[in-house]
């Protein structure tokens, strides 16, 4: 059941992602909902190029997400209350894992889409270990149970041997033959099926039915009983457990990150659809029920609660440059926003008015005056807005935690076919990077020419072919890079940076001393341990970022990673020291410390799961050897088998071309960042020659 009430209250609000595993189906998924709920009144199908969240002409060409999209829905559950949706359809692909990071920086909760035949695949996995990272309530969904093959238990134990997950089974399917036709709902003791058009029948259980399911719903209760005070007092005494209780339970367990509901379903029949909105509304949390944030200030860290009479603080989570214009897609995390109001960005720490305010359904939008604690709303017009950028009260500054981006892996040269496009080949690039925080551009330092940089082949095919497709740019790509890194190979003693430089007038000088060292991780540290003002308080930020400057290039010409350094002691002339010099003399001393440490080159291992025919599991199997690939494990899938193996990036060169012809065209891979990984032997006498 469907309303359009537009009074619904903030604790009957729900932001919500849907994330899965490419071609798991939650485009398809998206698209039911959004049609059972009255936001559109015909569905499209993925294979048709008829979606609502895949506008983009890219997407409905390749039949995959790229962009996630953003619809605001509402959903009434029967005999229940109006509530409010912002539902998220995220890529599958690892690509775009960008979309799927910053979706879930901003959610509230997130249902994950496995497919009942394939379970649980590799992409499945990063985005549940992403929402559990960021503290995001999660339920499950497992579609495709009309497919042959489709296995629902199996995949709740794929669940908790890959996932670390705490299934907790609210429905099960009924199947009729090999297709699913309803379900079974053990919370309110019912039974859902559904016709051919997918319109559902509930039927109260009876006392037959009570007696079947009874050992399904006593499972599920003891399950969450397990990590549930109140249930278990009433579980052990023997009391009945009313589907409001079980509920009640099922809410709190979820909230805290106990447990998973898990229904069964087929987004493509229709099946399911209604008990999931359902779900959403009884187990996922809404604004106010979630913890505050950290914000920072100058003042120290503080916590912003969800609070609509609180200052306002809101973050930029998404960039979108449409045909009538950019769209800054912004979560409020507490206080208010107005058309008209002047607000402070972090990102140019200054003031800007708040032209235009809007929600929005995919690629249509519908203007809003206001926007409260709570809310993911869009400000057009925007054109210098980037991802990450806190707004705030003028009056009340914050800055929110930004949204970090995984490190591009490969690049491409990139130059247009004519020269007269140079200048719209450099302003779609730009525009393509404040959209996109994990493709970069960039300049090859020994030939001028224009690098971009991304996430796999398949991120920066699509970049290249919207420069064509929206800027018109006809280019050309040379050979792909891989984008190496290093870190120290052993610890330094103390180093020197010294500049000493008189011209006559005032000079520049500067001593700086200190140390480099390995650390675990990817993430540089930075210590400044001198004592008595040995370097002035005015050039100590100016010493961190000269350090920090050096780390972005090392001896053998790649960004520096795992690296802390430890400023020992300093030297300043009371007439002659300045930033600058500062900032050039720890230049000087962090290159010299590397140079003296030696770097070790490291190389990006790609995750590469091939699901492969058995007739061909030796080729492939012989074939990722070859290219230095470490075997990770080794599944049989009814007729088939799944192959997962660390590859290094420089030696997938040519991989899927290979592996057509090894299967014959049937097998099908995945190729996900993994790692960075020292390099071997012969890769770094091939970087070195």
């Amino acid at each position: 059941m469907s309303t359009r009430d537009t009074t619904i209250p903030v604790g009957r609000w729900r932001n919500l992602g849907i994330i899965a595993h490419v071609d798991a189906g939650k485009t398809t998924l998206t698209e039911r909902l959004l049609y059972k709920t009255g936001t559109i009144h015909r569905t499209g199908e993925v294979h048709d190029g008829a979606t609502t969240t895949d506008h983009m002409e890219l997407e409905r060409e390749r039949g995959i997400t790229i962009g996630a999209a953003a619809v605001r829905a509402n959903w009434t559950p029967q005999g229940g209350q109006p509530h409010r949706l912002t539902l998220i359809d995220t890529p599958g692909h690892i690509d775009f894992a960008i979309e799927v990071e910053r979706s879930l920086r901003v959610l509230d909760g997130a249902v994950v889409v496995f497919s009942g035949v394939a379970g649980v695949q590799p992409q499945s996995e990063t985005v549940w270990h992403q929402a559990r990272r960021h503290g995001v309530p999660l339920m499950a969904f497992v579609n495709k149970m009309d497919r042959p093959g489709a296995d629902f238990d199996a995949t709740l134990a794929q669940m908790r041997e890959k996932l670390g997950a705490n299934p907790w089974v609210v429905a099960r399917p009924v199947i009729d033959g090999e297709h699913i036709v309803g379900l079974v709902d053990l919370v309110s003791e019912r039974t859902w099926l559904f016709d051919e058009k997918g319109t559902p029948a509930i039927t109260p259980w009876g006392e037959a039915e009570r007696a079947t399911h009874a050992a399904a719903r006593a499972e599920l209760v003891a399950a969450v009983a397990e990590y549930d005070d109140a249930l278990a007092e009433r579980w052990l005494a023997d009391q009945p457990v009313d589907a409001d209780a079980l509920a009640a339970a099922l809410r709190r367990g979820t909230l805290a990150g106990l447990g998973q509901p898990v229904l069964p379903g087929s987004a493509f029949r229709n099946v399911g659809i209604e008990p999931l909105l359902d779900a959403f509304v009884a187990y996922l949390p809404s604004p106010i029920d979630r913890p505050s944030v950290v914000a920072h200030t100058d003042n120290g860290d503080v916590q912003v609660a969800p609070d609509a009479g609180a200052p306002l603080a809101a973050l930029v989570f998404k960039v979108v440059n449409q045909s009538h214009g950019p769209l800054a897609f912004v979560r409020v995390y507490a206080g208010r926003l107005h058309v008209g109001d002047a607000v402070w960005r972090s990102g140019s720490d200054r003031t800007q008015r708040v032209g235009r305010l809007a929600v929005v359904r995919a690629e249509d939008t519908e203007a809003v005056e206001a926007a409260e604690a709570g809310d993911i709303v869009a400000i057009a017009g925007w054109k210098d807005v980037a991802t990450g950028e806190t707004l705030a009260d003028v009056h009340h500054p914050v800055r929110l935690e930004t949204i970090q981006a995984q490190p591009a892996v490969l690049s491409w040269r990139l130059s247009p076919e004519r020269s007269a496009d140079l200048l719209k080949l450099g302003n779609g690039l730009a525009r393509l990077a404040q959209e996109d925080p994990s493709f970069r551009v960039g300049t090859d330092p020994d030939t001028g020419e224009t690098l971009v940089w991304g996430m796999g082949e398949l991120h920066l095919d699509v970049m290249v072919e919207r420069l064509r497709r929206e800027w018109g740019v006809q280019v050309r790509t040379g050979s792909p890079r891989v984008a190496y890194q290093e870190t120290p190979a052993k610890a330094s003693g103390p180093v020197e940076g010294k500049l000493a430089k008189q011209t006559g007038g005032s000079g520049q000088y500067a001593r700086v001393v200190l140390s480099v060292s390995p650390v675990e991780g990817d993430a540089n540290r930075y210590e400044d341990r001198t004592t008595g003002g040995v370097i002035p308080k005015p050039f100590q930020a100016a010493v961190q970022k000269g350090a920090e400057q050096a780390l972005l290039e090392g001896p053998r010409g790649f960004p520096v990673v795992g690296t802390e350094v430890v400023v020992l002691d300093g030297q300043a002339h009371a007439v002659d020291s300045n930033e600058a010099a500062f900032h050039r003399a720890a230049q000087m001393a962090v290159k010299a410390a590397l140079e003296a440490t030696g770097t070790v080159l490291l190389e990006p291992v790609m995750r590469v799961s091939v699901t492969v025919p058995g007739s061909a599991v030796g080729d492939v199997l012989g074939d990722l050897q070859r290219r230095g690939g470490q075997i990770v494990n080794l599944t049989d899938a009814q007729e088939r088998t799944v192959i997962e193996a660390d590859v290094p990036l420089a030696q997938l060169d040519g991989y899927s071309t290979a592996l057509r012809s090894l299967s014959q065209g049937r097998a099908a891979a995945t190729v996900a960042f993994h790692a960075y990984r020292p390099a071997s032997v012969q890769e770094v006498a091939r970087k070195s020659a």
